[in-house]
């Protein structure tokens, strides 16, 4: 689990309540999704592209918003979030459909 992007998380945070989509800043160049492709591209060896790991990011906006509003810790967040990736990843390598 990477550590927690702190200063990201609050210009994240301030973008939503300043009206910007919470889709939009997740899927930005500099949003959430680019900074947890960064750390996890291993993925990629897995078999999962990143088109489809942004797909699980979105899906998961909600509780990625309860993280980024203070609801939930930065360890729930992650933890969720790996775990709806890591069952997305046939355990021979290709990703699941």
């Amino acid at each position: 689990m990477p550590d927690e992007p702190t200063a990201r998380a609050e210009v994240w945070r301030d973008a939503v309540l300043e009206g910007s989509e919470l889709h939009a800043v997740l899927c930005a160049d500099d949003g959430l999704i680019s900074w947890l492709w960064s750390r996890w591209s291993t993925l990629a060896t897995a078999g999962m592209t990143r088109d489809a790991f942004a797909q699980i990011v979105v899906d998961y906006r909600r509780e990625i918003w309860l993280w980024l509003a203070g609801e939930r810790t930065w360890a729930q967040c992650c933890s969720g979030l790996l775990g709806r990736v890591s069952r997305r990843v046939a355990p021979s390598g290709t990703a699941a459909g």
